[in-house]
């Protein structure tokens, strides 16, 4: 049996390493001591469609990682990212590859650097998911989704691969979509544009979807901040496909809509928020590009200097 070493039990890594635990899987949890006490007390709780279940699952933390796992998922956020890197860096290599889950590019980058690219393999998930006060997972709404890939070898998109399909066979029937993909980045980049546009239209203007759409202008200012990101993407080679853009601009322009992402839940708590990783790498790429961001640049701008403030 595959044994993963699922770093973080968060939103992300709880979620899908739990799914994976209850399917059967060899899942084991690296975190923090301060996690590694609650959770080796009360268990990792999961909520979901208001059901509460208890997943129990071998936890450890830095001092105790071995190189005995099969695959490593790396389920943190951008601000931990440093420390989780250093924490699996004797571990990490062809015949244990990195799959990350964070949010958009920046992290390949590091983790390319610091392991070799034929040790990091692309990924994406889906979630809705949030930690509450008592440090337990709630799902906020059904669905759950994960993507993973090899990443394009030089010239072209690379084909699947003996360890992708082993890894497809650990991570497909644990209760989540999933599938692998041969245009990994892509995906990512899918991912990017979506993340980017609501965190820079709920997070600059302090409201939901909904609240957006409802006043004059509100929609049109939501479509405009979609164009910026969907021009950097494009340029960058990775132009979204029409009928993804379409979703999206539906997302973004519903009507009533309660929906906020996590930065803007993190935001109205606050907590710090994933600012350089999401909206910043993105206009930093847009101006070395050359893709005007004069909204995603403002976002951004107010996101840092919230940042600055905490």
């Amino acid at each position: 049996m595959t044994r993963i070493l699922v770093v973080g039990a968060g939103a992300t890594g709880g979620y899908f390493g739990g799914r994976l635990v209850e399917a059967g899987r060899d899942v084991t949890f690296l975190v923090r001591p301060a996690r590694y006490d609650l959770l080796s007390h009360r268990g990792l709780l999961i909520t979901e469609a208001g059901h509460t279940r208890t997943v129990d699952a071998p936890l450890i933390t830095a001092d105790e990682v071995k190189p005995v796992y099969d695959a490593v998922v790396l389920a943190v956020k951008a601000g931990a990212l440093e420390a989780a890197v250093s924490d699996i860096e004797g571990i990490v290599g062809p015949e244990t590859p990195v799959i990350p889950f964070l949010n958009g590019m920046a992290h390949m980058d590091l983790l390319n650097a610091r392991f070799g690219r034929e040790s990091v393999l692309g990924g994406a998930v889906r979630v809705i998911a949030k930690i509450d006060r008592n440090g337990d997972v709630i799902q906020l709404a059904p669905g759950a989704s994960m993507v993973i890939g090899e990443q394009p070898a030089a010239g072209g998109t690379s084909p699947g691969t003996d360890r992708l399909r082993r890894l497809a066979a650990t991570f497909d029937g644990a209760g989540f979509e999933f599938s692998t993909s041969d245009d990994i980045e892509g995906v990512m980049w899918q991912k990017w544009v979506f993340i980017s546009t609501v965190n820079a239209i709920t997070c600059l203007l302090r409201a939901t979807i909904g609240e957006v759409v409802a006043v004059p202008g509100g929609a049109r200012l939501a479509t405009d901040v979609l164009a910026e990101a969907a021009a950097i993407a494009a340029a960058a080679g990775h132009p979204v496909p029409d009928a993804v853009l379409d979703a999206t601009r539906a997302t973004i322009t519903q009507e009533g809509s309660a929906f906020v992402p996590s930065m803007y839940r993190d935001l109205s708590e606050g907590l710090p928020v994933e600012v350089e990783h999401v909206l910043g790498d993105l206009v930093d790429r847009a101006v070395r590009l050359g893709v005007p961001t004069p909204l995603l640049g403002v976002a951004t701008t107010n996101l840092r200097i919230y940042q600055n403030r905490l």
